[in-house]
């Protein structure tokens, strides 16, 4: 396996330095930098710019991986036309953009859109067939990019159309492409499984890319998930891909406001001590994981 973290850890906006976190996540001991697809509209929107950050993780030996929460107007899984005509138009262009920087791997609920509006019209049987359809198509341009597709498993209150690992088999297996695979995470995953071990085991080689976080959204070893137990399943499995840590402890801002944290987890949130914790986070998985 190979341990990362999300850049969104440091940050209140849906934005960063791509090449000051590369440098980070360097200094702290992690293999990966996870980043969001959501720079393309704000900090990165040239090729140049992409095919550049792509290089400078190269050169740092770190690997870079994505994540996404596709918007209301990008929803594959959407009963309108247009809308879903857009979003194919988005996933055709951001494959093609993680191909500049050499990403492999692209997580999140993409298979409909985050974070869902439940007042609007929701009808799971329909919408999950119009998402399977539409990413039968995007999973073709991700073979063209060798990229592969990490449908994750969100929780009730983030999501509707994935909350658990048999929905999730039930959706790639529709889909039939083994570029689309299974994306868990334990913090989605203490909401929804009977059993985190069991769920990872189900999900066996269509486990594509895994994410860890505590049941608060802490580093993996603030609190009381069974990482142990979560390890053992990993090895079960004979997992060998990205292992990355998806926390979140900062009140305020975009990040705040999506991700619903209502004050600050930590007393100290200087840059320093998250830091600190994520360096100890990352060697406290590598031994549990590892044993």
């Amino acid at each position: 396996m190979k341990y990362g973290i999300y850049y969104a850890y440091w940050e209140k906006e849906w934005t960063g330095d791509y090449f000051k976190y590369i440098d980070k996540v360097k200094e702290l001991g992690f293999d990966i930098l996870e980043i969001s697809c959501g720079a393309f509209k704000k900090d990165y929107t040239t090729d140049e710019q992409l095919l550049r950050i792509g290089e400078y993780a190269k050169e740092k030996g770190i690997i870079l991986t994505a994540g996404y929460g596709p918007q209301k107007d990008e929803n594959l899984a959407s009963p309108d036309e247009a809308v879903q005509k857009n979003a194919i138009e988005f996933f055709k262009e951001t494959l093609r953009k993680l191909h500049l920087m050499n990403i492999h791997i692209l997580g999140g609920g993409l298979y409909s859109y985050w974070p869902v509006d439940f007042n609007s019209d929701i009808n799971k049987e329909r919408d999950f067939e119009t998402s399977v359809k539409n990413m039968r198509l995007i999973a073709k341009y991700a073979e063209e990019y060798d990229i592969t597709l990490g449908m994750e498993v969100l929780n009730r209150f983030e999501g509707y159309l994935i909350n658990t690992c048999d929905e999730c088999l039930r959706y790639i297996d529709a889909v039939g492409n083994n570029r689309v695979g299974v994306m868990l995470d334990t913090f989605h995953m203490n909401i929804e499984e009977d059993n985190i071990g069991d769920a990872i085991r189900k999900a066996g080689d269509k486990l594509v890319h895994f994410h860890m976080g505590e049941r608060n959204r802490k580093v993996p070893g603030k609190g009381t998930m069974p990482w142990a137990e979560i390890g053992q399943a990993l090895r079960d499995i004979h997992y060998q891909h990205a292992a990355v840590m998806e926390p979140f402890v900062l009140q305020g801002g975009e990040v705040g406001q999506d991700i619903k944290i209502w004050r600050n987890l930590l007393p100290d949130t200087s840059e320093a001590k998250l830091d600190t914790d994520a360096k100890h986070s990352c060697e406290f998985v590598r031994h549990v994981f590892e044993l």
